[in-house]
This record gives structure tokens, C-alpha cells and sequence, in this order.
């Protein structure tokens, strides 16, 4: 199966946990409780909607950085899932 490991359980560091709550958890629900954080905080970029503009609880995830780009964000998640 070619999704089993997007579908794999993973374990959720405790900054991340913050935002999408704990694991384990596959990184589809992961990306997808994330989405929901950015949507109910409106922290997607108004004018370049690629982008998502991080508050205090992001930025840890994020690693330290105001601003991601979505592609930026699926990598810089990915360190905080094990």
C-alpha cells in the first residue's frame, strides 16, 4: 500500500501537541488538525494565501520563523513527528 506510512500512527512532539493535540496520530490528521488551528486563528496570509503567519504556538513548531510557506510547513511538521 503506497500510504501506509502517510497513514502510520506517528508520534507527536509536545509543541506540535499543542496546536493539533496529542498523539499518536497519522500525519493526515495531523496536516489536516493543523489547517483547522490556521483557519479558526486566521493565520493564513490574506494577500499571499501560501503563506501562513505564525503566532506564538506555531512559531516553536516552525522554528522561530514569523512566516512559512505551506511547503515549508509539511517539512518543518515533519521534524516534529517520530
Amino acid at each position: 500500500m503506497a500510504n501506509a506510512a502517510f497513514m502510520k500512527p506517528m508520534t507527536v512532539s509536545s509543541e506540535l501537541a499543542a496546536i493539533v493535540g496529542k498523539g499518536p496520530m497519522p500525519r493526515s490528521e495531523v496536516v489536516k488538525k493543523l489547517w483547522v488551528y490556521i483557519k479558526k486563528n486566521g493565520l493564513q496570509d490574506t494577500v499571499n494565501k501560501r503563506n501562513i503567519n505564525a503566532d506564538a504556538s506555531l512559531k516553536k513548531v516552525f522554528g522561530g520563523k514569523a512566516t512559512v510557506s505551506m511547503f515549508e510547513m509539511t517539512k518543518l511538521v515533519s521534524k516534529h513527528l517520530s
